[in-house]
């Protein structure tokens, strides 16, 4: 059994590495096939001038010499330097932005899980009732009203009309609240409609009627049978759910100011800065990546039938 958990994340891993690889690759194309320079942005640049930046930065190279170059510098962690902000590295911007995506998105991520199980289960336990039917609009509500509507709509009412908290800015515990309620509200919509399918699928099982019928309290089966059988596909959404919440939401860090690494990788698309949407392009895949692969970890261990399949797959 640990011969075939072994194996079976062992070619997870391999292909992590690979389509890793298949991200850079593809991000270095395209961005040397897209229209524009980093050095000419709102004036001319003298050809002299503009001949020596490009030396400096390797960029009269030949293209196979930069890829190699850039493959190289990736292996070591060396994103090399902005070209847009000077004295500033790619590794630097990083440092600096992600640890805000990061306080900002495990925020939301609680808010989402939380709320979405909550909801999913009173929905799935109370079926037809006035908590499903709760459950079920404000599930609809998150998934149909786009983020920086929802954003906007809390600055309104809950910052503006109210005055409860900060319009914006990135200062005190007050301020993250309304961009984590923001960025929690799709994935607190998907959790729940997944939790509820997902229990009420359990709870039609026969050993769940069995328990029932023995006289266990519906609050005992559910946390005692339901839940851990219905978080399976929870659990597999969790992997992109959670680096997608994490690293920021690109629209959300820009209505409130945040200066996440949503709002760098923004700005340097804007201004053409190569090196900088490399460099977060290839780290926020490789945190997705990162994050999926654990996720299938936890789901080998959580259920031993996915183990199994992987042993019956080589044969």
């Amino acid at each position: 059994m640990n011969r075939q958990l072994f194996s079976l994340l062992a070619r997870k891993f391999i292909l992590l590495v690979l389509s890793l690889y298949c991200v850079a690759t593809l991000t270095f194309v395209l961005m040397h096939a897209i229209p524009g320079d980093p050095f000419m942005q709102e004036q001319a640049v003298p050809p002299e001038i503009l001949k020596s930046m490009y030396r400096h930065y390797g960029m009269d190279d030949p293209m196979i010499v930069q890829y190699g170059r850039y493959l190289k510098n990736l292996l070591t962690w060396d994103l090399g330097p902005s070209f847009n902000y000077e004295g500033r590295t790619v590794n630097g911007i990083i440092a600096e932005g992600f640890p805000v995506s990061l306080a900002l998105g495990c925020e939301a991520l609680f808010l989402a899980i939380g709320s979405g199980l909550l909801l999913g289960s009173l929905s799935a336990a109370f079926r037809s009732g006035w908590q499903d039917h709760l459950a079920v609009v404000v599930s609809a509500i998150g998934i149909s009203l786009p983020n920086f509507l929802i954003a906007t709509l809390l600055q309104f009412f809950l910052a503006m009309k109210l005055a409860l908290l900060p319009i914006a800015r990135w200062e005190s515990f007050a301020h993250t609240i309304l961009p984590a309620l923001a960025i929690a509200a799709l994935p607190t919509a998907f959790i729940a409609r997944l939790t509820r399918s997902s229990m009420i699928e359990v709870l039609q099982q026969d050993f769940i009627l069995t328990a029932r019928a023995k006289g266990l309290h519906m609050r005992q089966v559910i946390f005692r049978h339901v839940l851990r059988n219905a978080l399976l596909p929870v659990v597999t959404y969790l992997g992109p759910l959670t680096a997608s919440v994490i690293t920021g939401s690109f629209v959300i860090e820009k209505i409130f100011a945040i200066p996440g690494l949503g709002h760098w990788f923004v700005s340097s698309v804007s201004g053409r800065d190569y090196t900088v949407i490399l460099g977060v392009t290839v780290f926020y895949s490789m945190f997705l990546m990162t994050c999926v692969f654990f996720v299938d970890v936890i789901y080998c261990l959580i259920d031993p039938r996915i183990r199994l399949a992987g042993g019956r797959s080589r044969k």
